[in-house]
């Protein structure tokens, strides 16, 4: 069963094309890679599946609902992780987990259980009753991650989560998306480090609205004849 199944997705503004006819599924548990350089139309095609932008043309199904008229269901059952810091850094990170949990309708006490689960998953125990603006940058990211998952959604999607950290938070952050896929969350993550595509389960490729390229990283590493994917990135511009 597919996650998510986006057919002739199109999104156009005026007379320009964000996002044109794009098809493609992902599987229950599968980690999605959405490669392109800025521009490409990957943020809008998030939007669309998210529910928060109207297609112009073409549908998808998410979690099982249309984005054209279950959009509100849609919400339900997905998380959001944009690539602007989205948590408010004048509360706590308990208060805001616990603000995000209460917007999803998670009953009270099972959400203190959940909150302090995820932060002990986060080594991040002692800092639940710490200001979110003095937490390091990498601590702030994964927090946000774990917010995005706190209600138990069946698909997140990830908005360049690890722009602006370094190698090893990245790393850190990635386990944490290994965890939650293993657990049958559907990750859809766009990136622009090509290392971290590496660790998708399949990865597409976007120019000018288009997915051009779409496989595993091995099927598109020996279809473009090169070793890495940053290789296949590379190749694939200057054709």
């Amino acid at each position: 069963m597919f996650s998510i199944e986006a057919n002739q997705l199109t999104k156009q503004f005026g007379t320009f094309t964000a996002v044109d006819h794009i098809s493609f599924q992902v599987n229950e548990g599968e980690i999605f890679g959405f490669l392109g350089a800025n521009g490409a139309g990957k943020t809008t095609a998030i939007k669309m599946m998210s529910g928060l932008l109207l297609p112009t043309s073409g549908t998808a199904m998410i979690a099982g609902f249309d984005i054209r008229t279950q959009s509100k269901l849609i919400k339900r059952n997905i998380g959001y992780m944009s690539q602007k810091f989205s948590l408010y850094g004048d509360l706590t990170v308990f208060e805001n987990m616990q603000l995000f949990g209460t917007i999803y309708k998670i009953p009270r006490k099972e959400l203190k259980d959940r909150i302090m689960n995820s932060l002990r998953e986060l080594d991040m125990e002692k800092q639940a009753d710490t200001l979110v603006d003095s937490i390091p940058l990498g601590w702030k990211q994964k927090l946000a991650f774990a917010t995005a998952i706190l209600h138990r959604p069946k698909i997140v999607f990830l908005d360049e989560p690890t722009s602006g950290v370094d190698p090893i938070v990245r790393r850190e952050f990635w386990k944490l998306i290994y965890l939650a896929a293993s657990k049958g969350v559907t990750i859809l993550v766009t990136t622009h480090y090509m290392d971290e595509a590496e660790y998708c389960n399949r990865i597409s490729i976007m120019s000018e609205g288009q997915i051009k390229l779409i496989g595993t990283p091995d099927e598109l590493k020996k279809k473009m004849e090169v070793n890495t994917i940053n290789d296949v990135f590379v190749k694939f511009v200057k054709r």
